[in-house]
């Protein structure tokens, strides 16, 4: 039987349609009832109490706008109006697929948390029976923002681990390095996850206490890769090759993908021909050329001709991945 993982994320919960696509079920629906936000305290009035009960036993019943006011606390009636107009959202599509995908195409105003945890559940459910830990860990680089050292190769370490080891002096001076000195990770607690031990993933799950090695030509980076194809082929239908590579040659580069804000805008500045100093170029971390299978799966003009994909670091050194890029950016002679 293929090992679990990330099994607090709600994935069990969820039933999967013809199609194979996640539908939300009422279970689902009490995981977000039952988040820290909605969570009852000493302080919660009576109307409080009564309105979660009736959420917990009934997911999908209405909640009116007396209901919410009628409690006392004016951060719990906003939370309540907040979680209650995402359950719309949710329950307004055919699948959380389609809900996900729906975000970005008609731009709806969805909590950053809520969004990041639907593509993990997505994720969980793409990657189903999946063994490699490499890619699993990979996969995390989609919803969950990282830390960067580039002083030897390219190392991903969960950003809010390193932070919460670098406060409470977990990982000591070697956090702090981190942090601020981008030094590369020599800690027993933040191993670095290869080849040899990608198994060691199942049984630290959910702990994000390993690090990832991105440098083009290292498993880490075509295990990203992976995951990239599975994501394109899941939303759009269309195969995909997908492999790292160390720069993008000027006579290929007709179509690029930023996977991240930053990658974003400096691709689209040295494509357009503008100043990007030495420094701001250094913030790329990693790119990718995709080929794919159907050259008609492309729009006409783009037919036999790559894209490129691209990561980069902020200042600050962080990585927050915008996967919604991958569902609207492509150049698809028709979208999903």
């Amino acid at each position: 039987m293929p090992s679990d993982f990330w099994s607090s994320c709600g994935y069990r919960l969820l039933e999967r349609g013809a199609d194979g696509k996640l539908v939300v079920t009422d279970d689902y629906l009490r995981l977000y009832f039952q988040r820290p936000e909605l969570a009852l305290v000493a302080q919660s009035c009576a109307a409080e109490r009564r309105l979660h009960e009736q959420l917990l036993d009934q997911p999908r019943s209405e909640a009116s706008e007396a209901a919410i006011a009628a409690i006392e606390d004016e951060d719990a009636r906003e939370n309540y109006r907040v979680m209650l107009r995402f359950r719309e959202q949710l329950l307004g599509a055919p699948t959380l697929d389609a809900f996900y995908f729906d975000v970005f195409r008609r731009d709806v105003a969805v909590p950053p948390d809520f969004i990041h945890h639907t593509a993990q559940v997505i994720l969980r459910g793409i990657l189903e029976g999946v063994e490699d830990g490499l890619q699993l860990r990979a996969a995390e680089i989609f919803f969950r923002p990282q830390s960067v050292s580039v002083e030897h190769g390219v190392i991903l370490a969960d950003q809010t681990t390193v932070e919460s080891h670098a406060r409470h002096a977990g990982l000591g001076n070697v956090g702090r390095l981190l942090r601020e000195l981008q030094a590369p990770l020599r800690s027993a607690e933040l191993d670095v996850i290869d080849e040899n031990n990608a198994a060691e993933y199942f049984s630290r799950d959910e702990r994000h206490d390993l690090a990832i090695d991105m440098t083009p030509g290292r498993a880490g980076a075509a295990a990203f890769a992976r995951v990239l194809e599975r994501w394109i082929v899941h939303f759009h239908g269309v195969q995909t090759t997908i492999v790292p590579v160390r720069e993008i040659p000027d006579e290929e580069w007709q179509w690029h993908v930023g996977l991240d804000s930053e990658a974003t805008a400096m691709l689209n500045d040295i494509y357009n021909g503008a100043d990007v100093d030495q420094e701001r170029m250094k913030r790329i971390i990693g790119l990718f050329r995709v080929e794919f299978g159907d050259r008609h799966a492309v729009r006409p003009e783009l037919a036999g001709a790559p894209v490129f994909f691209g990561l980069a670091m902020t200042a600050e050194s962080t990585l927050r991945m915008k996967p919604q890029n991958l569902l609207m950016n492509l150049p698809l002679a028709r979208r999903a």
